[in-house]
Protein backbone atom coordinates (compact mmCIF):
# COMPACT_ATOMS: atom_id res chain seq x y z
CA UNK A 1 0.00 0.00 0.00
CA UNK A 2 1.34 3.42 -1.10
CA UNK A 3 2.39 5.65 1.99
CA UNK A 4 3.65 9.27 2.05
CA UNK A 5 6.91 8.16 3.25
CA UNK A 6 7.35 5.48 0.25
CA UNK A 7 5.93 8.20 -2.21
CA UNK A 8 8.70 10.31 -1.15
CA UNK A 9 10.66 7.70 -1.28
CA UNK A 10 10.08 7.11 -5.01
CA UNK A 11 9.79 10.67 -6.09
CA UNK A 12 13.41 11.20 -5.01
CA UNK A 13 14.57 8.47 -6.39
CA UNK A 14 12.71 9.09 -9.85
CA UNK A 15 14.50 12.50 -9.59
CA UNK A 16 18.03 11.16 -8.72
CA UNK A 17 18.08 9.14 -12.23
CA UNK A 18 16.51 11.72 -14.02
CA UNK A 19 19.44 13.97 -12.50
CA UNK A 20 21.81 11.25 -13.91
CA UNK A 21 20.67 10.73 -17.11
CA UNK A 22 20.57 14.33 -17.40
CA UNK A 23 17.20 14.84 -18.11
CA UNK A 24 16.46 18.04 -15.52
CA UNK A 25 19.02 19.94 -16.74
CA UNK A 26 16.54 20.07 -20.00
CA UNK A 27 14.25 21.47 -17.92
CA UNK A 28 13.85 25.67 -19.21
CA UNK A 29 15.33 27.40 -16.21
CA UNK A 30 12.71 29.89 -16.09
CA UNK A 31 9.84 27.84 -15.18
CA UNK A 32 11.70 26.39 -12.37
CA UNK A 33 9.61 27.20 -9.05
CA UNK A 34 11.29 29.85 -7.12
CA UNK A 35 14.10 27.98 -4.18
CA UNK A 36 14.52 25.04 -6.48
CA UNK A 37 17.77 26.48 -7.90
CA UNK A 38 20.54 24.57 -5.88
CA UNK A 39 18.25 21.22 -6.27
CA UNK A 40 19.20 21.63 -10.14
CA UNK A 41 22.66 22.73 -9.65
CA UNK A 42 23.18 19.87 -7.42
CA UNK A 43 21.69 17.51 -10.45
CA UNK A 44 24.08 19.04 -12.93
CA UNK A 45 26.65 17.48 -10.80
CA UNK A 46 25.68 14.22 -10.39
CA UNK A 47 24.92 14.13 -14.20
CA UNK A 48 26.18 11.22 -16.32
CA UNK A 49 28.43 12.72 -19.28
CA UNK A 50 28.68 10.81 -22.23
CA UNK A 51 27.99 11.65 -26.19
CA UNK A 52 24.27 9.84 -26.05
CA UNK A 53 21.49 12.26 -27.39
CA UNK A 54 19.35 13.70 -25.00
CA UNK A 55 15.97 12.41 -26.37
CA UNK A 56 18.19 8.51 -25.41
CA UNK A 57 18.94 9.65 -22.23
CA UNK A 58 15.30 10.35 -21.75
CA UNK A 59 14.10 6.86 -23.32
CA UNK A 60 16.64 5.30 -20.49
CA UNK A 61 15.69 6.82 -17.74
CA UNK A 62 11.81 6.58 -17.76
CA UNK A 63 12.60 3.04 -19.08
CA UNK A 64 14.62 2.13 -15.52
CA UNK A 65 12.00 3.67 -13.79
CA UNK A 66 9.06 1.32 -15.17
CA UNK A 67 6.03 1.08 -17.54
CA UNK A 68 4.05 4.37 -15.04
CA UNK A 69 6.92 6.68 -16.28
CA UNK A 70 7.02 5.50 -19.90
CA UNK A 71 2.94 6.32 -20.06
CA UNK A 72 3.75 9.71 -18.16
CA UNK A 73 6.69 10.68 -20.81
CA UNK A 74 4.13 9.83 -23.74
CA UNK A 75 0.89 11.79 -21.92
CA UNK A 76 3.16 14.63 -21.50
CA UNK A 77 4.74 14.83 -24.59
CA UNK A 78 2.18 17.32 -25.58
CA UNK A 79 2.59 19.74 -22.53
CA UNK A 80 5.55 22.27 -23.43
CA UNK A 81 3.92 24.40 -21.02
CA UNK A 82 4.61 22.10 -18.55
CA UNK A 83 7.55 20.29 -19.06
CA UNK A 84 9.26 23.04 -21.64
CA UNK A 85 9.58 22.67 -25.06
CA UNK A 86 13.36 21.20 -25.22
CA UNK A 87 11.88 17.88 -22.84
CA UNK A 88 8.56 17.85 -24.84
CA UNK A 89 10.53 17.15 -28.38
CA UNK A 90 12.25 14.72 -26.35
CA UNK A 91 9.16 12.91 -25.41
CA UNK A 92 7.57 13.62 -28.69
CA UNK A 93 10.06 10.23 -30.15
CA UNK A 94 9.51 7.96 -26.81
CA UNK A 95 8.90 4.69 -28.28
CA UNK A 96 6.92 2.39 -25.39
CA UNK A 97 9.10 -0.60 -25.43
CA UNK A 98 10.10 -2.98 -22.62
CA UNK A 99 11.53 -6.25 -22.54
CA UNK A 100 9.23 -9.36 -23.28
CA UNK A 101 7.79 -11.48 -20.18
CA UNK A 102 8.18 -15.69 -19.82
CA UNK A 103 6.10 -17.64 -22.38
CA UNK A 104 4.96 -19.74 -18.57
CA UNK A 105 3.78 -16.29 -17.34
CA UNK A 106 1.99 -15.58 -20.71
CA UNK A 107 0.10 -18.64 -20.41
CA UNK A 108 -0.56 -18.24 -16.63
CA UNK A 109 -2.58 -15.27 -17.54
CA UNK A 110 -4.57 -16.92 -20.20
CA UNK A 111 -5.55 -19.79 -17.97
CA UNK A 112 -6.50 -17.29 -15.07
CA UNK A 113 -8.48 -15.19 -17.45
CA UNK A 114 -9.91 -17.45 -19.62
CA UNK A 115 -10.65 -20.33 -17.07
CA UNK A 116 -8.48 -22.95 -19.84
CA UNK A 117 -5.45 -23.51 -19.95
CA UNK A 118 -3.30 -21.65 -23.32
CA UNK A 119 -3.21 -25.06 -25.40
CA UNK A 120 -6.75 -26.06 -25.24
CA UNK A 121 -7.75 -22.65 -25.92
CA UNK A 122 -5.20 -22.19 -29.28
CA UNK A 123 -4.10 -24.90 -31.78
CA UNK A 124 -0.46 -22.79 -31.72
CA UNK A 125 0.76 -19.59 -29.82
CA UNK A 126 4.21 -18.54 -30.72
CA UNK A 127 6.64 -16.25 -28.35
CA UNK A 128 6.17 -12.78 -27.91
CA UNK A 129 6.30 -10.40 -31.17
CA UNK A 130 6.42 -7.13 -29.28
CA UNK A 131 6.56 -5.64 -25.83
CA UNK A 132 5.39 -2.47 -24.25
CA UNK A 133 4.71 -1.12 -20.82
CA UNK A 134 1.12 -2.74 -20.00
CA UNK A 135 0.94 -6.06 -22.33
CA UNK A 136 2.69 -7.85 -25.12
CA UNK A 137 1.54 -9.16 -28.59
CA UNK A 138 1.71 -13.18 -29.49
CA UNK A 139 1.10 -14.58 -32.46
CA UNK A 140 -1.31 -17.55 -32.25
CA UNK A 141 -3.30 -19.72 -34.85
CA UNK A 142 -7.22 -21.15 -34.05
CA UNK A 143 -8.46 -24.16 -35.31
CA UNK A 144 -11.87 -23.63 -36.77
CA UNK A 145 -14.54 -26.80 -36.73
CA UNK A 146 -13.74 -27.84 -40.42
CA UNK A 147 -10.15 -28.26 -39.70
CA UNK A 148 -9.32 -25.01 -40.69
CA UNK A 149 -6.63 -22.63 -38.64
CA UNK A 150 -6.99 -19.22 -38.98
CA UNK A 151 -4.04 -16.76 -37.64
CA UNK A 152 -5.25 -14.31 -34.61
CA UNK A 153 -2.79 -12.26 -32.59
CA UNK A 154 -3.02 -12.14 -29.03
CA UNK A 155 -2.37 -9.54 -26.19
CA UNK A 156 -1.62 -10.46 -22.97
CA UNK A 157 -1.05 -8.12 -19.88
CA UNK A 158 1.97 -8.25 -18.17
CA UNK A 159 2.10 -9.42 -14.79
CA UNK A 160 1.90 -7.32 -11.73
CA UNK A 161 1.13 -4.45 -13.85
CA UNK A 162 -1.81 -3.32 -11.83
CA UNK A 163 -0.18 -2.79 -8.71
CA UNK A 164 3.16 -1.20 -10.07
CA UNK A 165 0.84 1.79 -11.71
CA UNK A 166 -1.10 1.86 -8.48
CA UNK A 167 1.96 2.63 -6.36
CA UNK A 168 3.35 5.33 -8.99
CA UNK A 169 0.14 6.99 -9.77
CA UNK A 170 -0.09 7.82 -6.02
CA UNK A 171 3.29 9.22 -6.15
CA UNK A 172 2.12 11.60 -9.04
CA UNK A 173 -0.79 12.64 -7.20
CA UNK A 174 1.06 13.54 -4.09
CA UNK A 175 3.77 15.66 -6.51
CA UNK A 176 0.58 17.05 -8.28
CA UNK A 177 -1.16 17.93 -5.25
CA UNK A 178 2.20 19.79 -3.71
CA UNK A 179 2.66 21.52 -6.86
CA UNK A 180 -0.80 22.82 -7.08
CA UNK A 181 -0.42 24.08 -3.55
CA UNK A 182 2.77 25.78 -3.94
CA UNK A 183 2.60 27.28 -6.76
CA UNK A 184 0.12 29.29 -8.92
CA UNK A 185 0.83 28.06 -12.15
CA UNK A 186 0.30 24.39 -11.01
CA UNK A 187 -2.82 25.44 -10.21
CA UNK A 188 -3.58 27.18 -13.49
CA UNK A 189 -2.07 24.04 -15.24
CA UNK A 190 -4.52 21.66 -13.27
CA UNK A 191 -1.75 19.33 -12.34
CA UNK A 192 -3.78 16.85 -10.62
CA UNK A 193 -6.34 16.79 -13.60
CA UNK A 194 -3.66 15.88 -15.63
CA UNK A 195 -2.66 12.86 -13.54
CA UNK A 196 -7.03 12.31 -13.56
CA UNK A 197 -6.71 11.93 -17.34
CA UNK A 198 -3.51 9.56 -17.08
CA UNK A 199 -5.09 7.44 -14.33
CA UNK A 200 -8.46 6.92 -16.10
CA UNK A 201 -6.56 6.13 -19.35
CA UNK A 202 -4.35 4.02 -17.48
CA UNK A 203 -7.26 1.86 -16.10
CA UNK A 204 -9.00 1.62 -19.33
CA UNK A 205 -5.73 0.14 -20.76
CA UNK A 206 -5.09 -2.71 -18.00
CA UNK A 207 -8.33 -4.45 -18.72
CA UNK A 208 -8.14 -5.88 -22.02
CA UNK A 209 -12.41 -6.75 -22.16
CA UNK A 210 -12.71 -2.68 -22.60
CA UNK A 211 -10.02 -2.39 -24.89
CA UNK A 212 -12.16 -5.11 -27.32
CA UNK A 213 -15.31 -2.72 -26.71
CA UNK A 214 -13.35 0.05 -28.29
CA UNK A 215 -12.04 -2.06 -31.42
CA UNK A 216 -16.00 -3.23 -31.59
CA UNK A 217 -17.30 0.27 -31.24
CA UNK A 218 -15.06 1.78 -33.67
CA UNK A 219 -15.58 -0.84 -36.14
CA UNK A 220 -19.38 0.24 -36.21
CA UNK A 221 -18.27 3.70 -36.58
CA UNK A 222 -16.40 2.80 -39.02
CA UNK A 223 -18.28 0.46 -40.86
CA UNK A 224 -19.05 2.37 -43.84
CA UNK A 225 -15.60 3.87 -44.96
CA UNK A 226 -13.41 2.37 -47.40
CA UNK A 227 -10.03 3.73 -46.62
CA UNK A 228 -9.86 2.47 -42.75
CA UNK A 229 -11.07 -0.17 -40.72
CA UNK A 230 -10.22 -2.33 -37.32
CA UNK A 231 -9.68 -6.21 -36.81
CA UNK A 232 -12.21 -8.06 -35.56
CA UNK A 233 -12.56 -9.27 -32.09
CA UNK A 234 -12.59 -12.92 -31.07
CA UNK A 235 -14.51 -12.47 -27.73
CA UNK A 236 -14.57 -16.29 -27.25
CA UNK A 237 -11.24 -16.22 -26.22
CA UNK A 238 -10.93 -12.51 -24.65
CA UNK A 239 -10.98 -11.56 -21.28
CA UNK A 240 -9.62 -8.90 -18.50
CA UNK A 241 -6.10 -10.22 -19.27
CA UNK A 242 -6.35 -11.57 -22.68
CA UNK A 243 -7.36 -9.91 -25.77
CA UNK A 244 -7.54 -12.30 -28.99
CA UNK A 245 -8.18 -10.23 -32.24
CA UNK A 246 -7.84 -10.88 -36.15
CA UNK A 247 -4.28 -11.03 -37.52
CA UNK A 248 -3.40 -8.25 -39.45
CA UNK A 249 -1.38 -9.29 -42.43
CA UNK A 250 -0.38 -5.83 -43.72
CA UNK A 251 2.71 -3.28 -43.85
CA UNK A 252 3.44 -1.19 -41.24
CA UNK A 253 3.38 2.39 -41.75
CA UNK A 254 6.54 3.44 -41.03
CA UNK A 255 8.16 0.64 -43.52
CA UNK A 256 7.97 3.40 -46.57
CA UNK A 257 10.58 0.76 -48.85
CA UNK A 258 7.84 -1.48 -48.80
CA UNK A 259 4.77 0.56 -49.13
CA UNK A 260 6.45 1.98 -52.67
CA UNK A 261 7.46 -1.44 -53.16
CA UNK A 262 3.74 -2.96 -53.10
CA UNK A 263 2.37 0.17 -55.27
CA UNK A 264 0.62 2.28 -52.68
CA UNK A 265 0.40 5.66 -53.01
CA UNK A 266 1.86 7.56 -49.91
CA UNK A 267 0.33 10.92 -50.38
CA UNK A 268 -2.91 9.69 -50.48
CA UNK A 269 -2.37 7.29 -47.33
CA UNK A 270 -1.22 10.63 -45.58
CA UNK A 271 -4.23 12.18 -46.11
CA UNK A 272 -6.02 9.32 -45.15
CA UNK A 273 -4.25 8.98 -41.86
CA UNK A 274 -4.84 12.47 -41.29
CA UNK A 275 -8.73 12.80 -42.56
CA UNK A 276 -9.54 9.46 -40.95
CA UNK A 277 -8.04 10.99 -37.27
CA UNK A 278 -10.36 14.09 -37.75
CA UNK A 279 -13.67 12.45 -38.99
CA UNK A 280 -13.70 10.32 -35.81
CA UNK A 281 -12.90 12.72 -33.44
CA UNK A 282 -15.82 15.32 -35.05
CA UNK A 283 -18.55 12.89 -36.19
CA UNK A 284 -17.99 10.28 -33.72
CA UNK A 285 -16.75 12.23 -30.97
CA UNK A 286 -14.47 8.88 -30.62
CA UNK A 287 -11.10 8.26 -31.74
CA UNK A 288 -7.95 6.71 -31.57
CA UNK A 289 -5.58 8.41 -29.32
CA UNK A 290 -2.62 5.98 -29.91
CA UNK A 291 -1.83 6.34 -34.09
CA UNK A 292 2.01 6.20 -33.65
CA UNK A 293 3.11 4.19 -36.96
CA UNK A 294 3.71 1.03 -34.74
CA UNK A 295 -0.45 0.58 -34.37
CA UNK A 296 -0.51 1.30 -38.69
CA UNK A 297 -0.82 -0.79 -41.19
CA UNK A 298 -2.11 -1.21 -44.98
CA UNK A 299 -3.62 -4.36 -45.94
CA UNK A 300 -3.23 -5.51 -49.56
CA UNK A 301 -6.82 -3.39 -50.25
CA UNK A 302 -4.53 -0.31 -49.47
CA UNK A 303 -6.43 0.22 -46.56
CA UNK A 304 -5.64 1.74 -43.49
CA UNK A 305 -5.77 -0.64 -40.27
CA UNK A 306 -5.30 0.67 -36.67
CA UNK A 307 -4.67 -1.76 -33.63
CA UNK A 308 -4.13 -1.46 -30.21
CA UNK A 309 -6.86 0.48 -28.80
CA UNK A 310 -6.28 0.70 -25.61
CA UNK A 311 -6.12 4.41 -25.49
CA UNK A 312 -9.07 5.94 -27.19
CA UNK A 313 -10.43 9.81 -26.75
CA UNK A 314 -13.85 11.04 -26.30
CA UNK A 315 -15.56 14.24 -26.90
CA UNK A 316 -18.23 15.91 -26.29
CA UNK A 317 -20.93 18.07 -28.57
CA UNK A 318 -19.62 21.33 -27.48
CA UNK A 319 -15.73 19.97 -27.53
CA UNK A 320 -16.51 18.61 -31.16
CA UNK A 321 -17.94 21.92 -31.77
CA UNK A 322 -15.04 23.61 -30.06
CA UNK A 323 -12.36 21.76 -32.39
CA UNK A 324 -14.45 22.27 -35.84
CA UNK A 325 -14.98 26.17 -35.09
CA UNK A 326 -10.97 26.54 -33.99
CA UNK A 327 -9.55 24.83 -36.89
CA UNK A 328 -12.35 26.58 -39.25
CA UNK A 329 -11.77 30.15 -37.54
CA UNK A 330 -8.06 29.46 -39.01
CA UNK A 331 -8.30 28.10 -41.96
CA UNK A 332 -10.65 30.92 -43.13
CA UNK A 333 -8.28 33.66 -41.02
CA UNK A 334 -11.90 34.46 -38.77
CA UNK A 335 -10.12 35.15 -35.88
CA UNK A 336 -12.89 37.13 -34.27
CA UNK A 337 -14.99 33.89 -34.43
CA UNK A 338 -12.45 31.30 -33.05
CA UNK A 339 -12.37 33.75 -30.14
CA UNK A 340 -15.69 34.01 -29.39
CA UNK A 341 -16.21 30.29 -29.61
CA UNK A 342 -13.55 29.96 -26.36
CA UNK A 343 -15.86 32.46 -24.70
CA UNK A 344 -19.19 30.55 -25.88
CA UNK A 345 -17.87 27.10 -24.40
CA UNK A 346 -16.59 28.60 -21.20
CA UNK A 347 -13.06 28.12 -21.45
CA UNK A 348 -12.44 31.45 -21.08
CA UNK A 349 -13.68 34.01 -18.15
CA UNK A 350 -16.40 36.37 -19.73
CA UNK A 351 -14.18 39.33 -17.53
CA UNK A 352 -11.98 39.37 -20.50
CA UNK A 353 -12.40 40.99 -23.83
CA UNK A 354 -13.11 39.21 -26.81
CA UNK A 355 -11.25 41.49 -28.89
CA UNK A 356 -8.12 41.87 -27.04
CA UNK A 357 -8.94 37.28 -27.24
CA UNK A 358 -8.97 37.95 -31.13
CA UNK A 359 -5.73 39.86 -31.42
CA UNK A 360 -3.79 37.17 -29.55
CA UNK A 361 -5.08 34.63 -31.63
CA UNK A 362 -4.21 36.19 -34.80
CA UNK A 363 -0.68 36.83 -33.47
CA UNK A 364 -0.52 33.24 -33.97
CA UNK A 365 -2.55 32.76 -37.02
CA UNK A 366 -1.56 35.20 -39.63
CA UNK A 367 2.02 34.10 -39.62
CA UNK A 368 0.80 30.43 -41.11
CA UNK A 369 -0.88 32.38 -44.00
CA UNK A 370 2.57 33.67 -45.34
CA UNK A 371 4.66 30.35 -44.92
CA UNK A 372 4.66 26.69 -47.03
CA UNK A 373 2.29 24.17 -46.47
CA UNK A 374 4.74 21.99 -45.83
CA UNK A 375 5.87 24.43 -42.80
CA UNK A 376 2.83 25.14 -41.12
CA UNK A 377 1.92 22.35 -37.91
CA UNK A 378 -1.44 21.80 -37.21
CA UNK A 379 -0.46 20.62 -33.63
CA UNK A 380 2.03 22.79 -32.86
CA UNK A 381 -0.74 25.84 -33.43
CA UNK A 382 -2.63 24.13 -30.96
CA UNK A 383 -0.04 24.09 -28.45
CA UNK A 384 0.43 28.24 -29.25
CA UNK A 385 -2.84 28.21 -28.54
CA UNK A 386 -3.38 26.73 -25.62
CA UNK A 387 0.34 28.76 -24.40
CA UNK A 388 -1.39 32.51 -25.44
CA UNK A 389 -4.86 31.40 -23.81
CA UNK A 390 -2.78 30.91 -20.44
CA UNK A 391 -3.20 35.26 -20.44
CA UNK A 392 -6.55 34.80 -20.40
CA UNK A 393 -6.97 32.73 -17.55
CA UNK A 394 -8.01 30.24 -19.66
CA UNK A 395 -7.59 26.48 -17.49
CA UNK A 396 -6.03 23.10 -18.58
CA UNK A 397 -8.82 21.15 -20.50
CA UNK A 398 -8.59 17.74 -19.35
CA UNK A 399 -10.74 16.62 -21.71
CA UNK A 400 -8.52 18.60 -24.72
CA UNK A 401 -5.52 16.62 -23.67
CA UNK A 402 -5.57 13.52 -25.20
CA UNK A 403 -6.87 15.43 -28.94
CA UNK A 404 -3.70 17.47 -28.58
CA UNK A 405 -1.07 14.50 -28.12
CA UNK A 406 -3.20 12.57 -30.92
CA UNK A 407 -2.91 15.44 -33.45
CA UNK A 408 0.66 15.51 -32.53
CA UNK A 409 1.71 11.85 -33.66
CA UNK A 410 -1.10 11.84 -36.57
CA UNK A 411 0.32 14.96 -38.24
CA UNK A 412 4.30 13.64 -37.46
CA UNK A 413 2.72 10.02 -39.10
CA UNK A 414 1.09 11.79 -42.10
CA UNK A 415 3.81 14.08 -43.06
CA UNK A 416 6.30 11.36 -43.40
CA UNK A 417 4.59 9.74 -45.88
CA UNK A 418 3.98 12.84 -47.70
CA UNK A 419 6.76 16.12 -46.10
CA UNK A 420 4.82 18.25 -48.75
CA UNK A 421 1.29 17.39 -47.03
CA UNK A 422 -0.78 20.68 -46.74
CA UNK A 423 -2.09 19.70 -43.70
CA UNK A 424 -4.88 22.48 -43.92
CA UNK A 425 -5.89 21.76 -47.53
CA UNK A 426 -6.26 17.95 -46.11
CA UNK A 427 -8.15 18.62 -43.05
CA UNK A 428 -10.62 21.68 -44.79
CA UNK A 429 -12.78 19.66 -46.36
CA UNK A 430 -13.88 17.22 -43.18
CA UNK A 431 -14.26 20.02 -40.94
CA UNK A 432 -16.02 21.92 -43.58
CA UNK A 433 -18.63 19.13 -43.93
CA UNK A 434 -18.53 18.74 -39.98
CA UNK A 435 -20.08 22.75 -39.89
CA UNK A 436 -22.12 22.65 -42.56
CA UNK A 437 -23.87 19.26 -41.23
CA UNK A 438 -23.90 20.32 -37.42
CA UNK A 439 -24.25 23.89 -37.54
CA UNK A 440 -26.27 24.68 -40.66
CA UNK A 441 -30.11 24.39 -40.88
CA UNK A 442 -30.18 20.37 -40.89
CA UNK A 443 -28.43 20.63 -37.45
CA UNK A 444 -30.57 23.72 -36.52
CA UNK A 445 -33.67 21.36 -36.74
CA UNK A 446 -31.94 18.68 -34.98
CA UNK A 447 -30.54 20.61 -32.19
CA UNK A 448 -34.51 22.12 -31.87
CA UNK A 449 -35.82 18.17 -31.72
CA UNK A 450 -33.75 17.36 -29.13
CA UNK A 451 -34.62 20.31 -26.86
CA UNK A 452 -38.06 19.33 -27.25
CA UNK A 453 -37.59 15.87 -26.28
CA UNK A 454 -35.63 16.89 -23.49
CA UNK A 455 -38.74 18.98 -22.30
CA UNK A 456 -40.92 16.09 -23.04
CA UNK A 457 -38.77 13.56 -20.40
CA UNK A 458 -38.68 16.48 -18.22
CA UNK A 459 -42.47 16.88 -18.13
CA UNK A 460 -43.12 13.37 -17.65
CA UNK A 461 -40.94 13.73 -14.43
CA UNK A 462 -42.94 16.82 -13.35
CA UNK A 463 -45.81 15.48 -10.90
CA UNK A 464 -42.87 13.41 -8.92
CA UNK A 465 -40.62 16.47 -8.59
CA UNK A 466 -43.55 18.24 -7.31
CA UNK A 467 -44.52 15.51 -4.86
CA UNK A 468 -41.27 15.46 -3.72
CA UNK A 469 -40.58 19.18 -3.15
CA UNK A 470 -44.43 19.22 -1.35
CA UNK A 471 -42.76 16.79 1.46
CA UNK A 472 -40.03 18.91 1.65
CA UNK A 473 -41.89 22.11 2.33
CA UNK A 474 -43.93 19.71 4.91
CA UNK A 475 -40.68 18.55 6.57
CA UNK A 476 -39.33 22.15 6.88
CA UNK A 477 -42.74 23.19 8.28
CA UNK A 478 -42.25 21.08 11.11
CA UNK A 479 -39.56 21.47 12.49
CA UNK A 480 -39.88 25.19 12.57
CA UNK A 481 -42.86 24.32 14.45
CA UNK A 482 -41.23 21.86 16.55
CA UNK A 483 -37.40 22.08 16.67
CA UNK A 484 -34.91 19.82 15.46
CA UNK A 485 -35.07 16.56 17.47
CA UNK A 486 -31.72 15.12 17.94
CA UNK A 487 -31.27 11.22 18.77
CA UNK A 488 -29.70 10.28 22.10
CA UNK A 489 -27.25 8.32 20.15
CA UNK A 490 -26.47 11.62 17.96
CA UNK A 491 -26.03 13.69 20.86
CA UNK A 492 -23.28 10.96 22.37
CA UNK A 493 -21.85 11.45 18.91
CA UNK A 494 -21.35 14.82 19.20
CA UNK A 495 -20.02 14.63 22.90
CA UNK A 496 -17.23 12.79 21.46
CA UNK A 497 -16.06 14.61 18.66
CA UNK A 498 -16.32 17.80 20.74
CA UNK A 499 -14.12 15.69 23.19
CA UNK A 500 -11.86 14.76 20.78
CA UNK A 501 -11.08 18.07 19.22
CA UNK A 502 -10.94 19.70 23.47
CA UNK A 503 -8.13 17.23 23.76
CA UNK A 504 -6.25 18.26 20.17
CA UNK A 505 -6.52 21.33 20.88
CA UNK A 506 -5.12 20.81 24.57
CA UNK A 507 -1.90 18.39 23.05
CA UNK A 508 -1.55 21.26 20.66
CA UNK A 509 -1.10 23.81 23.51
CA UNK A 510 1.27 21.76 25.60
CA UNK A 511 3.37 21.25 22.45
CA UNK A 512 3.33 25.31 21.65
CA UNK A 513 4.19 25.99 25.63
CA UNK A 514 7.08 22.69 25.67
CA UNK A 515 8.69 24.55 22.50
CA UNK A 516 8.75 28.00 24.05
CA UNK A 517 10.22 26.43 27.32
CA UNK A 518 13.05 25.01 25.31
CA UNK A 519 13.60 28.43 23.72
CA UNK A 520 13.71 30.19 26.88
CA UNK A 521 16.30 27.36 28.20
CA UNK A 522 18.84 27.27 25.60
Amino acid sequence: MATPFGDFLRLARAGYVMAREGVLSRIDPGALPPGSEPVFALARLIERRGPASSAARLSAALSRLGPSYVKLGQFLATRPDVVGPKLARDLEVLQDRMPAFPMPVAEEAIQRSLGRPARETYAALGPAIAAASIAQVHQGEVAEADGTRRTVAVKVLRPDVQRRFRIDLSSFYRAAHFGERTSPEGRRLRLVAIVDTLARSVAMEMDLRLEASALAELAQNTEGEDDFRVPAVDWDRTGREVLTTEWIDGIKLNDLEALKAAGHDLPALGRTVMQSFLRHALRDGFFHADMHPGNLFVDRDGRLVAVDCGIMGRLGPKERRFLAEILYGFITRDWKRTAEVHFEAGYVPAHHSVDDFAQAIRAIGEPIHSRRADQISMAKLLTLLFEVTSLFDMKTRPELLLLQKTMVVVEGVARSLDPQLDMWKTSEPVVRSWIERNLGPVGRIEEVADGVGALARALQTLPELIGHSQRVVAQLDAATRNGLALSPESVEQIGRAEGRGNRWVSTALWVIAGLLAAHLIF
